[in-house]
């Protein structure tokens, strides 16, 4: 390997492992929003530990687990359907 090569090749593997980094698996989905659910049932006007907070921090956990399990039943869907449907050049 020539000696100009090597630094673009090691600052490429660096880049690649500082990438990788980024994604994660269980990660909050959008849709819920990844903001704090103290903050957001305090600006709904919510006195912490009245019975609406709870209602409120509890509700969004609800909606956090089926965001989250709409994710995983999608990502499952599309593992089977890559099984039973290869496609062979």
């Amino acid at each position: 390997m020539p000696l100009a090569t090597a630094p673009r090749l090691l600052a490429a593997i660096a880049l690649a492992i500082a990438l990788s980094a980024c994604s994660a698996r269980y990660q909050t989905p959008v849709a819920v929003g990844g903001d704090d659910d103290d903050a957001v049932c305090l600006s709904r006007g919510n006195a912490q530990g009245s019975p609406e907070y709870v209602a409120c921090r509890k509700d969004r956990d609800v909606q956090r687990s089926a965001a989250i399990t709409r994710a995983d039943r999608r990502q499952r869907d599309l593992g089977e359907y890559m099984l039973n449907n290869p496609q062979r050049p």
